[in-house]
């Protein structure tokens, strides 16, 4: 159906301003939709960025502690090499002097070894002259701590050994001392050597 001039002088102008505005805002829909998208998406590049700083300051972060705990690792352990050589001294200038001691006590005895040796014409003189150092060499020895283990009575595995067995009527007792055993102090530092009995059926 067309109309004619005339009809469509007679159309209302409301309907179309109607489709004016319609359009208008079609066309401002379209124009905001990309500025939308691109202030609801971040910027990746920035956004990488970002990240990057924050590994490279994690990373110089950790490289700091690690020097430092190598830095403390270095010195502790250049502190434990002055003390074991120190103590290695110490143990050394103790072992000396301990042995300087010894020697100094024993001199006494090596000067009475000389006299004696000098006697060996007179047999009862150099007899009662090596009783002398005997005496002499075993009161330093005492008094260092040194005391004889009795070879007596029943048999100690601690305090003994048995070298020889021998039929007895009682078993495990001790029949000879065959060596003297010796304890300094506490501890035993020489079993005494002896032949034990045994009862045999």
């Amino acid at each position: 159906m067309f109309l004619s001039e005339d009809a469509k002088a007679d159309v209302p102008a409301g309907e179309d301003t109607k489709s004016d505005k319609k359009q208008d805002k079609s066309d401002k829909k379209q124009e905001k939709a990309p500025e939308e998208q691109a202030r609801g998406k971040p910027e990746k590049p920035r956004e990488a960025a970002t990240k990057g700083e924050a590994v490279k300051g994690k990373i110089a972060e950790l490289e700091k502690l690690n020097a430092e705990y190598k830095d403390a690792l270095q010195r502790l352990q250049a502190e434990f090499e002055n003390y074991k050589k120190r103590v290695e001294k110490e143990g050394y200038s103790i072992k000396d002097y301990g042995e300087r001691c010894i020697v100094e006590k024993l001199l006494p005895v090596l000067d009475s070894f000389e006299l004696a040796l000098k006697n060996t014409s007179d047999h009862e003189k150099f007899k009662k002259g090596v009783e002398l150092i005997y005496a002499q060499l075993y009161s330093i020895l005492e008094a260092a701590g040194l005391k004889p283990i009795k070879a007596e009575g029943r048999f100690d595995p601690y305090k003994h050994e048995a070298l020889f067995q021998e039929k007895s009527e009682e078993d495990g007792v001790i029949l000879q001392e065959l060596q003297k055993g010796y304890m300094l102090k506490d501890e035993v530092i020489r079993h005494s050597k002896v032949k034990i009995g045994r009862t045999i059926k």
